[in-house]
């Protein structure tokens, strides 16, 4: 399986900024992808031991396996290093959340440029930052910070905006039937 695929289609997959805080996004995204069955999810929180009852782990090096997908949910500043962090430890793809990059000026082109560098270096697939996430519906993952999951359909949805795929929700149930990214 290459790299792209294995990100789709992930075995094991990191939170990197999974916590037990009502409201937070690092939050929403482990309470999502802990339905995932028959995959690995692993929460990484350098200042836990165990994130809504799950086993957590200081760093993306501390995972007992190796990681198809990671998604960091951290703050702009942090995420440079992080990449770097998944690219020694061999993850395959990422999904960068956070916010605060070319949208707010020269840093965060800035802080991009660093990412890009990186994903050069050790080949890694990175969607975002600042995104929605992914799902695909007929395995079960929901890779996104959407109160529900998306319903299977027959029809994929793809966006660049995140408004317009939050806009498909309204609260916890989605307004329109359709899978993401499926295949």
């Amino acid at each position: 399986m290459n790299r792209f695929e294995a990100m789709l289609d992930p075995k094991t997959v990191a939170i990197i900024g999974a916590t037990e805080k009502e409201g937070a996004i690092g939050r929403r995204m482990l309470e999502n992808l802990l339905g995932l069955k028959e995959r690995k999810v692993y929460p990484v929180n350098p200042n836990s031991k165990r994130v809504l009852d799950v086993e957590a782990y200081p760093d993306i090096a501390s995972v007992p396996e190796q990681v198809n997908l990671a998604v960091i949910v951290t703050p702009a500043p942090t995420v440079p290093a992080l990449i770097q962090d998944c690219g020694r430890a061999g993850v395959d793809g990422v999904v960068i959340i956070s916010a605060g990059f070319r949208e707010t000026g020269e840093e965060g082109r800035k802080l991009e440029a660093e990412i890009e560098e990186t994903r050069n270096k050790y080949g890694m697939r990175i969607l975002g930052p600042n995104c929605l996430g992914f799902a695909r519906p007929p395995i079960g993952l929901n890779a996104t910070f959407l109160k529900s999951d998306p319903p299977q359909g027959n029809i994929a949805f793809i966006s660049q905006s995140g408004a317009l795929g939050s806009a498909t929700h309204q609260g916890d149930k989605p307004r329109v039937a359709y899978p993401i990214l499926q295949y």
